[in-house]
């Protein structure tokens, strides 16, 4: 009896802790899906309408109550369809984002194939587009162009935009180091606060990034200016070292397995 208490006392102690550890973990996750797309603005528009009925309740406005009553459902609706392309995109990064990682995840060395090939044709002032694939399957968008599957190397990249291919205007995937297709067509972004100058490549990486978890580089044609989408943002006119640490940080590639692989190459091509 005496240790059936001592259980109960210490699971009466762990329960409100864990409760709280729980909620706070959910808060968090929500504002962190929130804040990585544009759906704050549901948020905000939420608490709009809600300080406005708790101060007609509290001045007794009979009158707006009356109306806020009988338009709550509509409102609900008014909701749903305004701010569709937001809850689209929340609902998506709830279902791609894992909650919990642990560990990273052994990944090809091709960024310095992409990074090669993308420096070359800044120079060169000819555009590029190359999306990189993390958990969210693209396979309808992957299907608007050629399915290839060819090994990554900077020679290949620079064939398809370095010249005026029919490849060469769409975006190229990659995953593993393959060249999974070429000549795709991404969606355009939906935001209208992009830059004007911004072409359609920069409005084609955004969009992407605001419907799934790619990452996308982005070669200027008119500057040479490197850049990438992810998470809804586009960051902007990037050096070589800052595009090849948020690949490697985006992508889970460490150093350990990079020197691996490197190693691994190098055996191949002397034997």
């Amino acid at each position: 009896m005496e240790i059936f208490n001592k259980f109960l006392y210490i699971y009466n102690l762990i329960v409100p802790v864990l409760d709280i550890g729980v909620l706070a973990f959910l808060l968090y996750k929500t504002y962190d899906f929130m804040s990585k797309s544009n759906s704050l603005q549901i948020l905000k528009s939420a608490l709009i309408v809600l300080i406005a009925y708790a101060i007609a309740a509290f001045l007794q406005l009979n009158t707006i109550l009356w109306i806020l009553r009988i338009v709550a459902p509509g409102l609900v609706i008014a909701f749903a369809v305004i701010f569709q392309p937001e809850i689209r995109k929340l609902f998506i990064r709830i279902g791609q984002n894992q909650w919990f990682a642990f560990g990273n995840r052994s990944k090809d060395t091709y960024i310095d194939s992409v990074l090669t090939a993308a420096d070359m044709l800044s120079t060169q002032r000819r555009g590029m587009l190359a999306v990189f694939l993390r958990h969210t399957k693209l396979e309808n968008i992957m299907q608007t162009g050629t399915k290839l599957n060819a090994d990554v190397t900077s020679s290949l990249l620079v064939t398809i935009f370095g010249h005026d291919t029919p490849l060469h205007d769409g975006a190229c995937f990659l995953q593993g180091g393959k060249l999974l297709a070429a000549g795709c067509f991404l969606p355009l972004s939906e935001d209208y606060n992009i830059r004007k100058t911004f072409g359609t490549r920069h409005r084609a990486a955004l969009g992407l990034s605001e419907q799934s978890d790619a990452v996308v580089l982005v070669v200027s044609e008119e500057t040479g200016a490197l850049s990438l989408a992810y998470d809804s943002n586009l960051n902007y006119d990037l050096s070589i070292e800052e595009v090849r640490k948020i690949l490697e940080n985006l992508l889970n590639i460490n150093s350990e397995s990079k020197n691996t692989e490197e190693s691994i190459e190098d055996q191949t091509q002397v034997s």
